[in-house]
């Protein structure tokens, strides 16, 4: 499929939504550190540390609803702080809540870059009337993914979105956050194994220089839903993942992906000639009865002494969703600090991975 056609495709299926905001409506902890509610054998709340924040009481029949969380951490301090978003699909606009310096607060399609693949991009106002005389005012760079599935219910809602915000106008990350939520429920079987596939897209940005860039990956899910055993978060079940074929692009579209792995290269006296595949660390207790996962994942490089270096660091945040169950919506945040001498690398992305990936359009 050439990129038109999908970006054509992608504008039908962002309409169907009409005006529906997409997101929240149950989300009550938007500052705070999170936790999924979920239980044990016997029907007793646990606390599950690490899940974003947003619905405070999930279940396996419920909308789940997350955001980043806030922090306070050096670097990091502008996570979270998109407050809202909603769609438009009357006039294909997205509309974020709580960063500065955005515009009228409407993201309008991207010009020179309007979508990767089924994932639409959305650009802020680059500059903003003052409200008496119109003098024009520059506003910060600011640019959204969105992120919507193929599957919707018997109202028209789809099943699954997510969406990222980031900026890359401040010397840190910066101001921005991201959103992710299921709609409808989920049946986890007590056995067997499922593959999830998809894609990846999302945003670089940096602490230490300023800068935004895009990143698209291929994405592969596994679930063993046999083993691990049981753990205290009411399973076991084993989730392995892989996202391999990594490109960088620059805001104009161009492709970049040989700066990156030049950069790496340069650094750590290597010879990459791709991107690192980020793999999730193979773990019991990742995925609840709700249907949530949360796990780490990372990259690895071998320089030309043959030494193994790390590359990345991070985490990804995913809800399941379906029957069968059919696809998997989350995001995944990844740091290094191999490409850079004063800065580290942060990518942000989203994904929605299907059982049946052949039928994607």
């Amino acid at each position: 499929m050439t990129s038109k056609t999908a970006a054509v495709l992608l504008c039908a299926l962002l309409a169907a939504c009409g005006g529906t905001p997409p997101f929240g409506g149950d989300a009550t902890d938007p500052t705070g550190s999170g936790g999924g509610v979920t239980t044990d054998e016997n029907g007793n709340p646990i606390l599950r540390e690490g899940i974003p924040p947003g619905t405070t009481s999930p279940s396996p029949s419920s909308r789940i609803f997350r955001l980043e969380p806030r922090s306070e951490e050096e670097g990091k301090s502008g996570n979270g702080f998109v407050a809202s978003v909603s769609y438009d699909g009357d006039t294909d606009s997205f509309t974020v809540d709580g960063l500065a310096f955005d515009g009228s607060n409407v993201y309008q399609r991207g010009d020179l870059v309007k979508s990767f693949g089924d994932y639409a991009v959305y650009e802020a106002d680059a500059q903003y009337p003052d409200s008496i005389n119109g003098a024009p005012i520059n506003q910060f760079r600011h640019r959204a993914i969105y992120g919507v599935s193929r599957n919707s219910n018997a109202a028209g809602v789809p099943n699954t979105q997510f969406a990222i915000v980031r900026t890359g106008a401040y010397v840190d990350y910066g101001f921005g956050g991201f959103i992710y939520q299921r709609e409808n429920s989920v049946t986890l079987p007590s056995g067997g194994q499922a593959r999830f596939e998809g894609r990846a897209a999302g945003m670089r940005d940096f602490n230490g220089r300023g800068g935004l860039e895009y990143s698209t990956a291929d994405l592969a899910i596994d679930i063993d839903f046999d083993d691990f055993n049981s753990t205290a978060t009411g399973r076991g079940d084993a989730v392995r993942g892989v996202l391999s074929n990594r490109r960088v692009f620059d805001l104009q579209g161009n492709d970049i992906t040989m700066d990156v792995y030049g950069r790496i290269n340069a650094k750590n006296t290597a010879s990459l000639t791709s991107i690192p595949d980020a793999r999730f660390k193979i773990e019991p207790g990742v995925l609840d009865n709700n249907g949530e996962i949360l796990g780490s994942l990372s990259s690895t490089f071998v320089d030309d002494a043959g030494t193994v270096q790390p590359y990345e660091e991070g985490n990804y945040y995913a809800i399941v969703s379906g029957n069968g169950p059919n696809e998997i919506v989350g995001v995944l945040v990844l740091e290094n600090s191999a490409e850079y001498d004063n800065a580290t690398v942060r990518d942000t992305s989203g994904f929605i991975v299907y059982r049946d990936p052949a039928a994607t359009p």
